[in-house]
């Protein structure tokens, strides 16, 4: 069999596009200048960034003053749950909501707010891993500060009720968070439409380089600043802002968001192809939703093998795939999204995701459908514990 070598992993990170990187060249080389200098080169460099925040509002249908660029979602994540608890404490609101499932960035940063003597439900999820807007208003309380909800699931791709939560949490008077690291440029977002009124996003998930982020915060919404020391960011982020990144944000979240259905109508069918494809394996199973997901995303577990063996397999044949989320791909422990599902800890140790792009052909597809099975019989034949579940033995 030929070597290919295909990336399946973008839901971990994607490549600078080609327009992105000519876009940051020159601000490396010549349209070098610091933002708050008042020389041209400076207010150079300072129109380039308001010209990308205008690009970003209008992909999620925001205004650009409501704009604040970050280093990543993840301290989007932060400074939106910590700055929202921050203000709302003053006035008795230290009750957080947010879901089993959530980004590491979320369910870390509300577990130290309660080390901080804020309390936090956790609502459930299905077993399709979708939550149910009726559990998010049962858990809203008089002192509810926050209702953070991610908008896609980083693991196994589920597509969330935002619109409902967020008219939920308008009724009730809470501010709604959404972590939309996943989702842009996948589906299509208007924050004002849906409600929304605070949304995270990151770079380097939509061809734009790693170490730059967003946060949406719609007006009337105050945080406290996030770092102290300058007047970047309208005195919210201090710090020399980093303009090339920036500036690549804009042409990669511009190019991401147009399109959007088109880019859709020919990423789905591989997807569906490689889902059943692989479920043509014995004892397989598809992890969320099979309708209710993002286009490229797919997660399914194959009992008796360890999915890290499974990676390193598949990347002997020139295939990138994950086991789990990115940002915790050296742990041994099963992942918690999984588990939240409803899976064993052995069934959840054996998941592989995929998460395809255009770039991804049918015939790369089809190249992938013929490694795996000969990789899992391969894994399968070397398993103690799949030999136990060929003898009707349990496992445990």
């Amino acid at each position: 069999m030929e070597k290919r070598s295909i990336y399946a992993d973008n839901a971990a990170t994607t490549a600078v596009s080609e327009a992105v990187l000519e876009a940051m060249l020159p601000h490396f080389r010549t349209a070098y200048g610091n933002a708050s200098s008042i020389y041209k080169l400076g207010r150079d460099a300072q129109r380039d960034i308001e010209a990308a925040r205008e690009k970003v509002a209008k992909a999620i249908g925001a205004e650009p003053r409501e704009i604040f660029f970050t280093s990543c979602g993840s301290e989007s994540d932060n400074w939106a749950i910590k700055g929202t608890a921050e203000q709302l404490a003053k006035k008795g609101k230290k009750h957080i909501i947010t879901s089993v499932f959530e980004h590491h960035a979320v369910l870390h940063t509300c577990e130290y707010l309660e080390k901080k003597g804020f309390e936090v439900t956790y609502v459930p999820v299905s077993d399709k891993g979708l939550i149910d807007p009726e559990d998010v208003k049962n858990a809203i309380r008089d002192d509810t500060a926050l209702v953070t909800i991610m908008y896609a699931n980083n693991e196994i791709g589920t597509i969330q009720p935002i619109e409902e939560i967020a008219a939920i949490c308008k009724e009730k008077k809470v501010i709604f968070h959404t972590d939309a690291v996943q989702a842009v440029g996948h589906v299509d977002i208007d924050v004002k439409k849906q409600g929304i009124d605070m949304l995270s996003l990151s770079g380097h998930k939509i061809h734009a380089q790693k170490g730059i982020g967003v946060l949406y915060v719609r007006k009337g919404i105050i945080l406290p600043n996030l770092i102290h020391g300058g007047a970047q960011e309208r005195n919210k982020r201090a710090g020399t802002e980093n303009v090339p990144a920036i500036v690549g944000l804009g042409v990669a979240i511009e190019a991401a968001t147009k399109n959007i259905a088109e880019k859709n109508a020919v990423i789905t069918p591989r997807r569906n192809r490689l889902i059943d494809g692989i479920l043509q394996l014995p004892y397989t199973r598809l992890n969320g939703d099979r309708d209710k997901r993002l286009p490229g995303n797919l997660n399914i577990s194959i009992e008796g093998i360890e999915g890290e063996s499974l990676l390193l397999m598949l990347d002997q044949y020139g295939i990138c795939a994950s086991s789990g989320s990115a940002c915790t791909s050296g742990s041994l422990d099963p992942s918690h999204v999984l588990l939240s599902i409803g899976l064993k800890h052995e069934i959840a140790h054996g998941s592989l995701r995929l998460s395809i792009e255009e770039d991804v052909t049918d015939e790369d597809v089809d190249y992938i459908l013929e490694v795996i099975p000969k990789v899992v019989e391969r894994l399968r034949s070397m398993s103690p514990v799949w030999e136990k579940m060929m003898k009707g033995e349990s496992y445990n």
